[in-house]
């Protein structure tokens, strides 16, 4: 989105950027932290875990450890780390 001015404060705010860890033996592919990721920073993987399924992986370093992920996650399969 394109705004029309820019806020008054935007030098002040830092924006936090985040690392998303994923815990591939205990996800069981139901992909809600990939639907609902506001940065659309996961995928699919191609490989299957030992259970099956089809566990995410990271495809851009545009987290913003929002830690949504981790709410949705029904099997604490997920989690972020403020990146430095």
């Amino acid at each position: 989105m394109k705004y029309w001015r820019a806020p008054l404060d935007t030098d002040e705010i830092a924006v936090v950027r985040g690392k998303v860890y994923i815990i591939n033996d205990r996800c069981k592919g139901c992909g809600y932290c990939i639907e609902f990721c506001p940065r659309e920073v996961l995928e699919f993987s191609k490989e299957f875990n030992i259970k099956g399924y089809h566990p995410p992986v990271v495809k851009s370093d545009g987290c913003l450890n929002c830690h949504y992920c981790e709410l949705l996650c029904p099997e604490f399969a997920i989690y972020t780390v403020e990146a430095d």
